[in-house]
């Protein structure tokens, strides 16, 4: 490992100095190769799903590891955004003239070797190394064993792309063995990593935070709320609640809790109830449950418990608790959320207002669904993660998240007296 990290960082200086024409030459082959390896990518998918599946692992799981070719254009289509962005690098970001003279300009660098940590999500394999390599970051990628396949064949694209496009193929490793000690060994590559990111569930992102000594750039777990006022428009609102909950259940991005002031109960459960039936089961406090009334054929209802208020499920189960203020829910926000993405269904724009701005989190929507959240949606092209921590980068991750600054002074001469 420590032979991979030191080729990374070699790979890394001689990718600090490319052009964005010489960069984007490269991204363009690796786009046409992964186009051209499509078959052999998916054919490696298959082998990942058909494993996680006979392994138990739950629907909504197998979808985040599932390839198709819609997946694949999207693959190829992130790709061709990120190529047509600007470089960042070398962007003079300010600049100012001090008393004695000097010009002080702040420029914006590569934050050098980045290695990532996820779960099952192949995509984010090809994400991570496009945004890397646009920003002239070597990235060593590290998926779980679950997706080890796919990704094999998604780098082995890359590379091929790459060596076709005149790049540096070996600015993108994978770390293959999926052992916990490969994973411990990036972990302390203090000097040779520059930062780590973990991008999964609740248990990898704190074996990362609690073990590493390299710099860590935390993307959280996403225990995400919808609040809904009297105000909104129920109809509307029960369509945002579905795509947030049923798009992709075990996106980070998706609902797990739905807060309904008590005057818009009667409402809006009857309606959500009947959208979900079938669809979702829903755990509700006795307030929401009283107000469905007689529950519709085949709908799955539990009553909530304290530790569903806390838990980011991933899955087809929505929590509904019912509040009485816009306080009340904006304090149960900031208690139980992972200050990922949060909403407000409302026509009360002075009630928008405040929860814009107390509510603690990376992204705060206005009649929407959370499931925006996310680097392609935002303009993008990919992302690296949504980080939900408070300095360097917040929310999804594109081009900026992955520089920092060095200061460039420029004198005529001057001394300190």
């Amino acid at each position: 490992m420590i032979q991979l990290f030191s080729s990374l960082k070699e790979a890394q200086a001689k990718l600090a100095l490319q052009s964005r024409s010489t960069k984007d030459a490269a991204l363009g082959e690796v786009s046409k190769v992964i186009n051209k390896n499509r078959k052999e990518i998916l054919a490696a998918n298959a082998l990942d799903v058909e494993k996680a599946r006979s392994g138990g692992m739950k629907d909504s799981l197998l979808d985040r590891l599932l390839l198709n070719e819609k997946r694949i254009d999207s693959i190829i289509e992130g790709l061709e955004t990120v190529i047509g962005q600007e470089d960042p690098i070398g962007r003079i970001k300010a600049g100012w003239r001090t008393p004695s003279g000097l010009l002080i300009e702040q420029m914006a660098v590569p934050l050098g070797v980045i290695a990532i940590i996820y779960e099952s999500r192949p995509n984010v394999t090809a994400d991570a190394f496009s945004l890397a390599y646009k920003a002239g970051c070597a990235i060593l990628l590290r998926g779980s064993s679950a997706a080890l396949e796919s990704n094999k064949a998604l780098v082995k694209a890359i590379k091929q792309g790459l060596e076709a496009g005149g790049g540096i193929p070996g600015a993108v490793e994978l770390a293959a063995s999926g052992s916990r000690g490969e994973v411990d060994e990036i972990l302390a590559a203090r000097g040779l990593i520059d930062a780590v990111l973990p991008r999964g569930g609740k248990d990898l992102i704190r074996h990362v935070v609690d073990n590493a000594r390299v710099p860590v750039i935390e993307t959280g777990e996403g225990n995400c709320h919808i609040y809904v006022e009297p105000s909104a428009d129920i109809p509307n609102a029960v369509d945002i609640i579905e795509n947030a909950k049923l798009q992709k259940p075990g996106a980070c991005n998706a609902v797990e809790t739905v807060l309904v002031h008590r005057s818009a109960l009667s409402v809006l459960m009857p309606a959500l109830a009947a959208r979900l039936t079938g669809k979702a089961e829903l755990r509700c406090d006795a307030g929401a449950r009283a107000a469905i009334g007689t529950p519709p054929q085949g709908l799955i209802l539990k009553d909530a418990t304290e530790s569903d208020w806390e838990t980011e499920f991933l899955d087809y189960i929505l929590a509904v608790k019912t509040v009485d203020s816009l306080d009340e829910a904006i304090n149960h926000i900031n208690k139980y959320g992972t200050r990922h993405s949060e909403a407000i269904l409302t026509n009360d724009l002075k009630a928008a207002d405040e929860f814009c701005h107390r509510v603690d989190a990376a992204c705060v929507y206005t009649n929407a669904s959370t499931r925006f959240t996310d680097g392609g949606e935002f303009g993008f092209g990919a992302e690296l993660g949504i980080s939900t921590q408070k300095f360097h980068a917040r929310g999804p991750m594109g081009l900026e998240a992955l520089t920092t600054i060095k200061y460039r002074i420029s004198g005529s001469g001057q001394i300190r007296t």
